[in-house]
């Protein structure tokens, strides 16, 4: 949140006083703007670079971002993130023209290889990518929220707008299916980005805002860098719907009454002028957080002075638009009017990041230089279907374009359209020739190879999991990804990697969570012994979990149970029919998804059993199972590493 002072009302006045300053923040605004009191004879590009910290062994997220700050005297340009695991760096805004972008990838560059040097010095690493591969939903509970007021003050204003018992959902279906609850919002700290921002002149504030809407989508497909959340391979920039919704709380309801998300793309072109944006905005989505600081902007406007507009900029860091309008004070002290672009995820290189950046700002340039009316050449419908193909498919999308019915491919449109947009929307802002060939380069090269962070990550993951299990291959992805970036590759040029390539991998550190194997085979208590027979054979496996209708445990069917049973019957000569619950463990000895690697296999040897049943809650919910098997391919992994060493 771009305010630091800001807290939860502490009653209905004070919430009141709020909105009556955010009211006036608004009039003030909107005098500002008829009154051309904004600066328009310079425009200055900006960024700020999220950033996720690793253990150096694990390469799992560690909480070590305050210890990283004072490690490095409390840089003004560093702050602390949602999670104790990121940090976000905020570089120097600067006119758009000559060297303006390679500035700025030298500019992050320093300040990233400072933040490395510390981090390394507490063993850890540092990570850009737009989800960190090995992360996991126990790395989200509110233990790991960083330990500032406006967090927490923003995380129970979010949790209160859901209804008493309710959590937050996650739905998602790429090659593989995610569908998970959890009780804190905390898990819109997996996302990480790349923020870049415009400056627009007030008068053109309408045409570039709607330019950049028609522009999220292509952006999108060729930068993403976030195709695996929790081990599951998903969208190609999995951050779009876990963004909304991580901070979702709507409901659902018999009539089909329209609702917005606090994180959305939007609803129409702007029609009138950036006021459009924050009155609708202020008219759909209650207060979260007021600021502690207050400030009349009418009557600073009387006493001549430039208001901040406080209260309309804390409201609006609560609202996540995917193109953000921002309000800001230049160093002249006068006012200006920025496009923030929070599209573009982290990563998978510095330099891939300023290709993106640069591929946008010329595009932006280009088509308001080139007179493109996008308003009248694209249907909203269109720009808005466009955004979620590029989320869900990336560089792989087919988008509606320009003309009734025509589709193109992400890769023809940047290559043939938006490409020379760009390059000539650089070369009006005077851009140093070597820097647009550079970095329009970079992304011309992704297209032709078809190939970015999101492509190589899915064939990365889906090549080491023939081999290796899901937490190894994670953990050889983020190595390979932190390998490639100390080197400043562009990703075009990643090869995939060799688990091989993993110097070291300890698994004694391992959760329940994340070993268990999740994909389960069950049965009813009710139902016949010769059903379990048969499933166990067919998809060769010792032990059948036992749930009721609600999916609580309620037992477990072993091989060895049923050799016993039909041993008998066969003795006996008995043709009745058995059911689960005459034969089945009634009490089985579970474990919790939080418990270690360790702890579970001390379990399983002390009480001689070969299976552990995984449950959650007080209900005995099962969440997962965990077998010799599943040690069997760990331990199989570790031999064959020793052996590769000798």
């Amino acid at each position: 949140m771009g305010e630091q002072k800001v807290s939860i009302a502490k009653n209905q006045a004070d919430l009141q006083k709020f909105v009556r300053y955010l009211l006036n923040d608004v009039k003030a605004l909107e005098y500002l703007i008829a009154n051309d009191m904004f600066e328009t004879d310079i425009v200055r590009i900006g960024a700020e670079q999220e950033i996720c910290l690793v253990d150096a062994k694990t390469y799992k997220p560690m909480c070590i971002n305050k210890e990283v700050i004072a490690k490095m005297g409390n840089p003004e340009w560093l702050d602390t993130e949602l999670a104790k695991f990121n940090l976000e760096t905020n570089m120097t805004p600067r006119e758009f023209t000559g060297n303006c972008l390679s500035q700025m990838e030298q500019e992050t560059l320093t300040y990233l290889n400072k933040i490395r040097e510390a981090v390394h010095s507490l063993k850890g690493h540092v990570v850009l990518a737009g989800i960190l591969p090995t992360l996991r939903k126990f790395h989200l509970e509110l233990e790991n929220l960083t330990d500032n007021p406006r967090y927490l003050g923003l995380m129970k204003a979010i949790q209160s707008q859901l209804l008493l018992g309710s959590a937050f959902e996650l739905n998602l279906k790429g090659i593989d299916e995610l569908h998970i609850k959890h009780d804190s919002p905390l898990l819109e700290a997996c996302n990480t980005s790349f923020q870049v921002h415009l400056q627009v002149a007030p008068q053109d504030f309408v045409s570039m805002y709607n330019i950049a809407q028609t522009l999220a989508a292509p952006i999108m497909a060729i930068s993403a860098n976030s195709s695996l959340l929790f081990g599951k391979r998903l969208w190609h920039e999995t951050r779009i719907a876990l963004f909304q919704q991580a901070l979702d709380t709507r409901t659902s309801h018999d009539h089909l009454r329209e609702r917005s998300p606090r994180v959305n793309f939007g609803n129409d072109w702007l029609q009138n002028s950036i006021l459009d944006i924050y009155r609708e905005d202020i008219a759909r989505f209650r207060v979260l957080m007021t600021a502690n600081e207050r400030e009349d902007s009418l009557e600073k406007i009387r006493e001549n002075i430039v208001p901040k507009l406080k209260a309309l900029q804390v409201h609006n860091s609560t609202i996540y638009r995917w193109n953000r309008p921002c309000y800001g004070i230049s160093p002249n002290g006068k006012p200006h009017l920025r496009i923030e672009n929070r599209v573009l995820p982290a990563g998978p290189t510095v330099v891939d990041e300023i290709a993106n950046a640069a591929f946008w700002l010329g595009a932006m340039t280009g088509i308001k230089d080139a007179g493109v009316r996008v308003t009248e050449e694209l249907a909203w419908e269109d720009v808005r279907d466009n955004f979620m193909k590029a989320a869900q498919f990336g560089i792989d999308s087919n988008f509606n374009w320009r003309g009734d019915g025509v589709k193109i491919t992400a890769r023809k449109l940047i290559l043939k359209e938006l490409l020379p947009i760009a390059r000539e929307g650089l070369k009006n802002r005077k851009v140093d020739e070597a820097d647009i060939d550079r970095y329009l380069g970079i992304i011309e090269e992704r297209a032709k190879q078809h190939m970015n962070g999101a492509r190589w990550q899915l064939r990365a993951f889906t090549n080491l999991k023939k081999t290796t299990t899901t937490d190894e291959a994670t953990a050889v992805l983020t190595a390979a990804i932190i390998k490639n970036q100390e080197i400043e590759l562009p990703v075009h040029a990643w090869k995939l990697p060799d688990a091989g390539e993993l110097e070291e991998y300890v698994p004694s550190r391992l959760k329940v969570t994340e070993f268990m194997t999740t994909d389960l085979f069950t049965v009813q208590k009710d139902d016949i012994i010769d059903l379990v027979t048969e499933m166990m054979d067919w998809r060769k496996i010792r032990y059948m979990p036992v749930e009721d209708a609600k999916g609580r445990l309620v037992g477990l069917v072993t091989s060895r149970l049923l050799l016993r049973h039909y041993s008998q019957c066969w003795n006996l000569n008995e043709k009745k029919i058995t059911s689960v619950k005459d034969i089945m463990i009634a009490s089985p000895i579970t474990i919790g998804p939080k418990g270690t690697i360790l702890e579970a296999i001390n379990l399983m040897r002390d009480n001689k059993i070969g299976c552990l049943p995984v449950v959650q809650g007080d209900d005995h919910e099962l969440i997962g199972i965990i077998t010799e098997m599943d040690y069997l391919r760990i331990s199989t992994r570790l031999m064959e590493r020793l052996e590769a060493k000798k």
